[in-house]
């Protein structure tokens, strides 16, 4: 294998250390091989975890240990070594969890001596021998075999501090993962919120179903989407801003109760809480309205939160305690009159009946706010409560709390209350200052969807977001759907939540992020295969 001369960044008179470290540990593959080891073995058969290391052993005394040697095989990505001589301690990483090896010369034998002297911070190995405790009490394996099973070669980050930069922990996740136990935590943790959930459904007689990401309309919900192009078919397509509207041709063809976790693409900005490409878990309830999801919603955050937090349903984030055990509960109209925070009188129900004075109380609010209401001409009362209410309550709903009765200009897909048709039977959860759950009854009659369409339609010229005419789905609610209520969640803003995590993008393993501009491992790798020697 030749020497590494890695390709120098513009105007560099010497090789970086980081260069210079990546040659020393693609070197050592050389010396690895001739110990007679291969470089990328295909597998190694292991008996214990780090995990199960501490299970099987920890109520063990160091004297019954010493009796009866229990062996284990055991592997991982090493992380720490230190050497003394004839003997040496090492610890190695396997699923979040460490265990110490302990390599004396005269027990594992010259080679794998040799193999343990030239290992790096991040090489994988496995070990067999037998589990013993230190003077200090640690469960230890003791190496009687070292077998080598890849090669680290770039240098982990800094002993004892992790990857810190926050960029390259979202571009390099493979190392956050495993450099900072945190982070690796976030992801355990939601993967368990997420069985939670699905079971919740699951034990209610719900169909988990998967729903087209490629659509000809993007429907199902207010937002700009990304378009694609299928070449086969030579047709411009959009990646799905929301599976609504397959859910529902679902449930007109039988299935009562379907949900899907699902990956939604919205061509918007960026921020601590929005993300273009998020999950959402959607489910659909036949012959139910929104009422009836109010209480189930209450249960499935509650079962969230136990999942993550070991059974409580308090969590801490961002120094605040957001509590699940129970969502308070507001009209719209209720949440701007309970949580009005500006100075002078507060709006009443009775104001909020009343366009102009909603225009008056937004007046109110632009003296007082650094960010503005910008009421267009024509605007509707109902938009311009909308507007007052995302401007003046959503952020101060810390504690969870359900909204209900929303405006039927914002909500396209929801049915109309039977006693005041400018409302709709909707609700939105909130907590921590920001959405985590929309769910209504849903719009059913193909006439009525169809003039909601047509006043979407409308709203295009001056509306990025509007809803598209959707001909397929009208036909299918012309074959008749049941009652249904149906309900989106938020899985990421959830787990942000329940983890502490401040902003979406820590909870997202792989978020997307511009081009890095520095030289990549493509070229380093290209550069270490086909140099003859070069600077070290």
């Amino acid at each position: 294998m030749g020497g590494f001369a890695p390709a120098r960044r513009a105007g560099a008179a010497l090789l970086s250390l980081e260069d210079r470290l990546f040659q020393q540990r693609y070197d050592k593959i050389n010396e690895i091989e001739n110990l007679g080891f291969e470089a990328y073995p295909r597998k190694y058969s292991y008996t214990h975890t780090p995990t199960q290391v501490r299970e099987a052993f920890e109520k063990k005394e160091a004297e019954e240990l010493d009796t009866e040697k229990p062996r284990v095989r055991v592997c991982g990505r090493l992380m720490t070594k230190r050497r003394q001589g004839k003997a040496g301690f090492c610890h190695i990483q396997k699923d979040g969890e460490q265990t110490q090896l302990y390599v004396r010369h005269d027990a594992v034998g010259e080679r794998d001596f040799d193999l343990y002297k030239v290992l790096d911070a991040g090489d994988f190995i496995g070990c067999e021998g037998y589990v013993f405790r230190t003077k200090t009490g640690e469960l230890t394996v003791h190496a009687e075999n070292l077998e080598f099973l890849a090669k680290a070669i770039s240098p982990l980050p800094e002993k004892y501090h992790g990857l810190q930069d926050i960029e390259t922990r979202y571009r390099q996740r493979y190392v956050d993962l495993f450099a900072n136990e945190d982070a690796r935590d976030v992801f355990v943790k939601r993967n368990r919120m997420i069985k939670a959930l699905r079971g919740a459904l699951d034990s209610r007689g719900y169909i988990e179903v998967e729903t087209p990401m490629m659509q000809q309309i993007h429907g199902g919900a207010l937002a700009r989407p990304f378009s694609t192009h299928h070449n086969a078919l030579d047709m411009d397509l959009f990646l799905r801003i929301a599976p609504e509207l397959y859910l529902k041709r679902l449930v007109v063809g039988g299935l009562d109760k379907v949900y899907e976790i699902n990956r939604n693409f919205r061509n918007e900005g960026l921020s601590m809480r929005h993300n273009p490409e998020f999950t959402m878990l959607e489910f659909y309830q036949a012959y139910s309205d929104y009422r009836d999801l109010m209480d189930f919603s209450e249960e499935l955050l509650r079962t969230a939160a136990e999942a993550v937090l070991d059974g409580a349903t308090k969590a801490r984030f961002r120094e605040q305690d957001v509590d699940f055990a129970k969502l308070a509960r507001f009209t719209l109209r209720e949440a701007i009159c309970e949580l009005w925070p500006h100075p002078g009188d507060k709006p009443t129900l009775e104001d909020l009946k009343d366009l102009e004075r909603v225009k008056q109380f937004v007046a109110v609010h632009n003296q007082n706010a650094d960010k503005k209401i910008n009421l267009r001409d024509g605007v509707t009362l109902g938009t311009a409560l909308q507007l007052l209410f995302e401007e003046t309550c959503e952020t101060r709903l810390v504690q969870p709390t359900l909204i209900y009765e929303y405006p039927v200009e914002a909500s396209p897909l929801s049915k109309q209350k039977p006693d005041d048709p400018d409302w709709v039977e909707r609700f939105e959860i909130y907590a921590a200052g920001m959405e985590l759950a929309n769910a209504y009854s849903e719009l059913n009659d193909p006439q009525e969807q169809r003039k909601r369409f047509e006043l979407q339609v409308a709203m295009q010229a001056h509306d990025a977001e509007a809803h598209q005419m959707d001909e397929d789905y009208l036909r299918a609610l012309s074959y008749g759907m049941p009652p249904t209520a149906g309900e989106g969640f938020g899985i990421d803003r959830l787990t942000m939540i329940l983890t502490d995590s401040p902003t979406i993008r820590d909870v997202i393993l792989f978020p997307l992020l511009r081009p890095e501009g520095e030289i990549g491992m493509a070229e380093r790798l290209r550069a270490a295969e086909t140099s003859t020697g070069g600077e070290t």
